[in-house]
């Protein structure tokens, strides 16, 4: 009897990282049916939660990335690395994977590494405009290298590439026709102009303290605000809301039904992660992204950059946004016919089968073809 391909992916930290490879999972159980999956994951990180709850396996290791600003964290660095390293060779000798894909963040680097040690086909993918440091360390070993972006052969070397776009979760593919639905989930009003604000899956203290500053002024304009707080803030920020007496603010700490979401905006204020930029430009939504300046390399100011030179978003600084975001709003929605311009020109930097994609090269290695 022909055993399964086993497929085991890692990537972790960030939503930007767990998404993507949960989306190509579920793009190659749709390819290969009876394909066995493994994810691995960093010990008490958000994939540990994530990755179960999208109906797959995980196993978790002791790493974490260099702290800049906390100095004294850094001691057990190498003893993490060493135990990662020890701990994926394990795992790889357990399950036996036919391949093994890596979308970035440290428990990746470390999988991806042994698995190439170990004559396993791998596959990385690199979902923004500038690579992160795990990825670039791993490309020479790598045998495939996805990425979301022109112009990576900089980084990468050029005859292992193939510019993929980022995989996103399916639903985020079909958001058409789903403004009702949306409308009766989140409770909104049918007549107000909905403002998405999304400041990734751990929220951002900028964009929260931009748009708590300028809520009561939209609402008084008749903009109604669908808020994904981040963890953490939403408590104290519905309570801020609540004391000033504002209507019409929608708060939450993590929005689960994310194609809802979309489907309900008309205006998007966004960092400009990976992912989110990807779902923005396949969902079509006029957006004025507010990069973070604390991420390696400034990468979200090279994504949102991307986008602005095709004239397809608005840039705020994060520097400029608590003095600025709010007017910006206003000026747009007060200007339909360059929202409807945003939105017609995101949408043409889409990659809608990105998961797809990427599934049949994920089994193109796994069957040695």
């Amino acid at each position: 009897m022909k055993k399964p391909l086993k497929i085991l992916l890692s990537g972790g930290g960030t939503g930007g990282h767990i998404f993507p490879a949960i989306a190509i999972a579920n793009a190659v159980k749709e390819l290969q049916k009876d394909a066995e999956f493994l994810f691995v994951g960093a010990e008490g990180r958000m994939e540990m939660e994530k990755v179960p709850a999208a109906g797959f396996k995980i196993e978790g290791l002791w790493i974490s990335g260099f702290q800049r600003k906390k100095i004294i964290k850094n001691l057990a660095l190498p003893f993490k690395i060493i135990s990662s390293l020890m701990r994926s060779r394990k795992i790889l000798k357990s399950f036996q994977p036919d391949v093994v894909v890596g979308t970035g963040g440290y428990a990746s680097g470390a999988v991806v590494r042994a698995a190439a040690g170990m004559r396993i086909p791998t596959l990385i993918h690199e979902g923004n405009s500038f690579p992160g440091i795990t990825n670039k360390l791993l490309a020479r070993k790598a045998d495939k290298i996805c990425v979301a972006f022109e112009g990576m052969n900089k980084y990468f070397p050029a005859e292992k590439l193939l510019v993929t776009g980022n995989p996103v979760r399916a639903d985020i593919l079909m958001t058409a026709n789903k403004r009702e639905d949306a409308i009766q989930f989140f409770g909104l009003q049918r007549e107000r102009l909905t403002l998405l604000v999304i400041g990734g899956s751990l929220g951002a203290g900028t964009i929260n303290k931009s748009i708590l500053e300028c809520a009561e002024v939209l609402s008084r304009a008749g903009i109604q605000i669908l808020w994904q707080a981040g963890k953490g803030y939403g408590t104290a920020l519905s309570k801020k809301i609540s004391e000033q007496g504002i209507g019409h603010v929608f708060i939450h700490e993590f929005i689960q039904r994310m194609d809802l979401a979309y489907a309900a905006a008309d205006l998007v204020v966004s960092r400009a992660g990976a992912i989110s930029v990807a779902e923005l430009c396949i969902t079509g939504k006029a957006v004025i992204l507010v990069p973070s300046p604390n991420v390696a390399e400034d990468h979200q100011t090279k994504n949102a950059m991307a986008l602005v030179g095709q004239s397809a978003a608005i840039l705020v600084k994060d520097s400029e946004a608590v003095s600025s975001l709010g007017n910006m709003v206003l000026d747009l929605v007060k200007d339909p016919g360059k929202m409807s311009e945003l939105s017609k020109r995101i949408r043409t930097l889409a990659h809608p089968f990105a998961a797809e994609i990427i599934a049949k090269e994920v089994l193109k290695l796994a069957k040695n073809e």
